[in-house]
């Protein structure tokens, strides 16, 4: 962290499915039906994914942005700082910005154990070594340790030369009381991969000057035995870094013999010595410049994701796709606790989903297939569920609609990734009443209502500016707040579910699928509970 905190920590501030789609294909009902009871309802914004057809499981991304992206790859567009620049910000922060050491520090630790969390999983890399010095460095790493530990992984601390200040035999208190292990330098393995997934170097920060003295000299050691890689393993530790590599110049590099960590995590702005770091993965952490210091030093750094407390810098690492893999854990999902009704289990989990405030619960991917079988899938937003069916709304000359016609049978898709959680539903499909769409319709904000007449959904269109043009035109006409009509080949459908399937992701690949199916017992339809294989 800012370690030169140490130099200013008196100063006064000044202000203290294809195959099951492909069923004999009926033309899809017209016919007006008596408008159901209420819907459940969940509006939120339209979203555009392309989820595979029927089994297939698909995993959403949110853009951060295009310029965000550029900015950060591009290593010529952000700020370095010199020592001397990043000693004055500190001294700044720490005088007449009013910010305290722990306040710093808790930033810091708090970016640096984020970081981690957002390349290297607990289920993969749970055992993690903090060395910490006897400096605000050492102090980033304690606190990173704390938040690791809360994070799902399992932290051990080298602490060999303790600060008896308060803030430090604080942290060091808060730890033991999550009985997490202090190892002395004596007893750490000559190697550290065999014992640690994860090593944190928080040895020195960028005050540190001179030549490490014992017994960091050693560690330092231990951290470079990790660089070279053993063929015997799949795998060996990786080490990252807090702010500056220990032993590393602030301006310069570490030499040939100098720590050469996966992972860098520079706190406020990068050093100059960042430019030399040429390890996958190198974040931003230190989530506060005021933008009086962002424009006294010129400094350009990227925009932080939503409410994220790190940034990644530069492009991210190539990976194999065939090693991309998702070890889930979570909780077991079985018979006896599910619900015997899947409407109602459907309803527990969706309101799990709301709760946990996972973006675009009602995301489903729709998959249909025309009357010789090809199939189609696309994204759409579920407008309400009931006993009666799972309803959403479109275009009635869409190509969905008119595989619909042609084949009245669906499937859709729910996928919660937050959870691990996945729900997938088949069934015919009938269009709602003219009297339940023209409801919904008018129900939705007045820019979907004109938006809905603008679109002709799934035809070519020569270019965006001919969409806002007419979208355009009509706002003006109904600006009076006159009623906007509904189109005529605009309203819903409605899926009555013939299957449900529940996932639960687990360990291993040993998911749990359960299997609601319709049977008839004593003229009565039961649902029917199966566990299917993984």
């Amino acid at each position: 962290m800012w370690s030169s905190l140490r130099r200013i920590s008196n100063m006064k501030c000044l202000f203290s499915s294809a195959q099951s789609l492909s069923l004999s294909p009926k033309p899809i009902s017209n016919t007006h039906h008596t408008p159901s009871p209420p819907l459940s309802s969940a509006f939120l914004q339209p979203t555009t994914r392309c989820p595979a057809i029927r089994s297939l499981w698909f995993k959403p991304r949110i853009a951060e942005g295009v310029r965000a992206l550029h900015t950060m790859q591009n290593p010529e567009a952000i700020s370095y700082l010199t020592q001397s620049q990043a000693a004055e910000i500190d001294e700044i922060l720490m005088g007449p910005l009013g910010f305290s050491v722990d306040q710093l520090m808790e930033l810091a630790g708090l970016s640096v154990a984020t970081s981690i969390a957002e390349v290297y999983k607990p289920s993969e890399y749970n055992r993690v070594l903090a060395i910490c010095g006897p400096g605000n460095n050492g102090g980033d790493g304690l606190v990173a340790a704390r938040h690791l530990h809360h994070f799902g992984y399992k932290p051990f601390v080298c602490y060999p030369k303790r600060t008896a200040k308060p803030l430090y035999t604080g942290l060091v208190t808060q730890l033991e009381s999550l009985s997490v292990p202090f190892i002395s330098v004596e007893d750490l393995p000559l190697d550290l991969s065999k014992d640690f997934d994860i090593v944190v170097d928080a040895m020195f920060g960028f005050s540190f000057r001179g030549d490490p003295r014992p017994p960091f000299d050693n560690l330092i050691q231990k951290l470079n035995c990790i660089n070279n890689y053993d063929q015997t393993r799949q795998k060996s530790s990786a080490v990252v870094s807090i702010d500056i590599p220990s032993g590393w110049q602030v301006e310069g590099d570490g030499g040939p013999e100098g720590i050469k960590p996966d992972m860098l995590v520079s706190l406020t702005a990068p050093k100059l010595c960042a430019k030399n770091f040429c390890g996958p993965h190198h974040f931003l952490g230190g989530r506060f410049v005021p933008p009086s210091i962002a424009d006294k030093y010129k400094l350009r750094l990227p925009p932080y994701p939503g409410t994220s407390m790190c940034v990644r810098m530069g492009k991210p690492p190539q990976v194999e796709i065939s090693a991309l893999r998702e070890n889930y854990i979570s909780p077991e999902f079985l018979e006896e606790q599910v619900e015997a009704d899947p409407f109602d289990q459907f309803r527990k989990w969706f309101d799990d989903v709301v709760a946990s405030g996972l973006r675009e619960p009602n995301a489903m991917a729709l998959s249909t297939a025309c009357k010789n079988g090809k199939p189609s899938s696309r994204m759409v937003l579920l407008k309400g569920f009931d006993k009666n069916g799972f309803v959403w709304y479109t275009n009635y000359e869409s190509r969905k609609a008119q595989e619909l016609f042609e084949n009245p049978h669906a499937s859709l898709l729910f996928y919660w990734d937050g959870l691990n959680r996945q729900v997938r539903v088949e069934g015919s499909v009938q269009k709602v009443s003219d009297e339940e769409s023209d409801q919904y319709f008018h129900s939705r904000p007045r820019g979907s209502q004109i938006g809905a007449i603008v679109s002709k959904q799934s035809t070519i269109v020569p270019g965006r500016h001919v969409l806002y043009d007419q979208y355009k035109e009509l706002e003006e006409k109904f600006a009076d707040g006159s009623l906007i009509p509904k189109p005529k080949n605009w309203g819903g459908y409605r899926l009555k579910p013939e299957m449900f399937e529940f996932w639960q992701g687990q360990k291993s690949r040993l998911h749990d699928r359960l299997r609601y199916s319709p049977r008839e017992i004593n003229g009565q339809q039961v649902w029917k509970i199966e566990r299917l294989a993984p």
